[in-house]
């Protein structure tokens, strides 16, 4: 499985950004695997933000619950994350994960 992240960059505090992830080379339909964005910001632990399965549930962070959004395509075999009323403290690297597979990481840098 490869998972491919993008999207990431510089936003000023209260900005947007909207991450990608697609994947590849799974054996099963996409629909059936859950995907996990996850945010290690810096000097700190990884952290999941939120998962979704392919049967439309998800489960959000506390930290991020109101103003980040997971949107999943599987036609695509993509998930994006939107990101809103971004702050400083989201700051940090992106990636997401499915099964036991990580996919490279992207930077999200929040500042005034």
């Amino acid at each position: 499985v490869q998972l491919q992240a993008s999207g990431g960059g510089w936003v000023q505090v209260g900005g947007s950004l909207r991450l990608s992830c697609v994947a590849s080379g799974y054996s099963l339909r996409f629909s059936a695997y859950a995907v996990t964005w996850h945010r290690q910001a810096p000097g700190k632990e990884e952290r999941e933000l939120v998962a979704t399965s392919g049967i439309g549930l998800t489960n959000y962070a506390a930290s991020v619950k109101g103003r980040f959004t997971i949107e999943r395509d599987d036609d695509k075999s993509m998930v994006d994350l939107l990101m809103d009323r971004l702050q400083p403290e989201d700051t940090g690297v992106y990636y997401c994960s499915m099964l036991n597979f990580w996919g490279q990481e992207t930077l999200v840098t929040v500042s005034s």
